[in-house]
């Protein structure tokens, strides 16, 4: 299998990026398989239903849950009725996390990356479909607010659309004072590569296992592929802020 680890697509655009915004599901925190329990365990109760794997990609991974509470019940849902079903969900999946004990704990890279970036001052947020519950949870276990400004994280409020529109990445964009052209984003899943693309972003940087670097590499937009963030050499990104 030819090998797209660390591969670029094209040209970076020389002295135009000057922000980071990561994705965190699948990127920050690899919890594939807790989400795919949590979901799977919650449409059984919900509607008993068995999640396939390609449902659990198509439907749920990176999007809302608006849009996912929608696809599995087959009709619209209010807001209020939305918020209740996302908390009973993600209840399951905070307890699923907390049960993993030592193993719950940032990607590969992650600390080391994060430390540079604050080091060399470069602007970065996150961008993710988690709830604001889930957030806090992660800023409270896994010590998010020694890197990022808690205020400046992208979430779901379940009232601005979510991925795969470009919302959140002009959103998390504008909390950095920036441009999205401006941003390199890195996101794991095909609705958060598709708003990242959608919104303009400089740099768009798919992280996946080896196996997928072929599927990943062929999305549109896609400029880079990784497999975990210690790959990731900030100066080829940033060189002329690192100056």
């Amino acid at each position: 299998m030819e090998e797209f680890d660390g591969c670029n697509k094209r040209m970076k655009p020389a002295g135009t990026l000057k922000g980071l915004i990561f994705d965190f599901n699948g990127v920050l925190l690899w919890d594939d398989h807790i989400q795919r329990d949590s979901w799977r365990a919650f449409a059984s109760q919900l509607c008993r239903r068995s999640l396939t794997d390609d449902e659990i990609d198509i439907h749920i991974h990176g999007r809302s849950g608006q849009y996912t509470l929608e696809y599995l019940l087959g009709e619209p849902i209010d807001a209020p009725k939305i918020a209740a079903l996302m908390e009973q969900k993600e209840l399951l999946y905070r307890e699923m996390c907390l049960n993993l004990d030592g193993d719950f704990k940032l990607s590969p890279g992650s600390h080391e990356l994060l430390d540079d970036l604050v080091k060399y001052k470069i602007p970065i947020t996150i961008a993710t479909a988690s709830i604001k519950k889930n957030v806090d949870f992660f800023v409270e276990h896994l010590d998010l607010d020694r890197w990022f400004d808690v205020k400046k994280i992208v979430f779901d409020d379940g009232v601005s659309p979510g991925k795969p529109g470009p919302d959140p990445y002009i959103s998390a964009a504008s909390q950095l004072n920036l441009a999205p052209q401006a941003c390199v984003a890195i996101e794991d899943s095909r609705s958060g590569i598709q708003a990242a693309q959608a919104a303009g972003v400089g740099w768009l940087v798919a992280l996946g296992p080896l196996a997928a670097h072929q599927t990943l590499a062929k999305l549109p937009g896609v400029d880079q592929v990784i497999t975990h963030l210690g790959q990731v050499a900030i100066q080829d990104w940033f060189e002329r802020l690192l100056l």
